[in-house]
């Protein structure tokens, strides 16, 4: 049995202002009032996860512990099949310290070069997102998403965050960075949810087990 949110502040773990944007915009239906851990001061949790639903855990507990409140927090990445799955779980550490997305991708592109993954059916991958939503007294649901598609390059668009240029999903000739956010993770309630984005395909598990409209 899922555990039902009931508070009405919610912390978002995260100190990512485009994940923190894209939650916001996911939770806005549900009259939740969500707060950045960045807002609150609250300190960024190593990781030492071997999976993304282990990292977004850590993140959410820490949150929840920190400010006795419900958190939610995110973990992802992309994986791309020629790389053995890198960067995945890694994915936000390629880029540094300095968050330099742009670098990342141009390691990613360099690393397909030397396997000679030059064309399409070579370069493909696939989003992930886990969400962890956690209580103070230490209860946890966890739900995935995922987006398959193909790396471009260069990289297209200037809408999204992260690898979201170089990203293009399966049945689209545009990357996530050419995307609207409403496009991409604009869910529509009426009927079956649909959702395109790996975040937004993993919140709509959440929001049906444990959000109330």
């Amino acid at each position: 049995m899922h555990r039902q949110l009931t508070s009405p502040r919610l912390v978002i773990a995260t100190h990512n202002a485009g994940k923190l944007r894209e939650m916001r915009e996911l939770l806005a239906p549900f009259g939740i009032e969500p707060v950045s851990a960045g807002e609150l001061g609250l300190p960024e949790p190593d990781e030492p996860g071997t999976m993304y639903a282990e990292n977004a855990a850590i993140k959410a507990h820490a949150a929840a512990r920190a400010s006795g409140l419900p958190a939610l927090a995110d973990d992802s990445g992309v994986a791309v099949d020629a790389l053995d799955g890198a960067p995945g779980i890694f994915s936000a550490r390629w880029a540094g310290g300095a968050k330099d997305f742009a670098a990342a991708m141009a390691r990613v592109e360099a690393e397909l070069a030397k396997r000679g993954a030059a064309t399409p059916n070579l370069r493909k991958a696939h989003f992930v997102s886990a969400l962890c939503l956690a209580w103070p007294d230490g209860h946890e649901e966890i739900f995935e998403g995922r987006i398959f598609g193909t790396l471009v390059w260069p990289p297209r668009g200037t809408l999204g965050f992260g690898y979201d240029p170089m990203f293009q999903p399966d049945g689209f000739d545009r990357t996530f960075g050419e995307i609207s956010s409403e496009e991409k993770h604009g869910i529509s309630w009426e009927g079956e949810p649909k959702a395109l984005s790996h975040r937004a395909r993993a919140f709509v598990a959440l929001a049906k087990a444990c959000l109330r409209r």
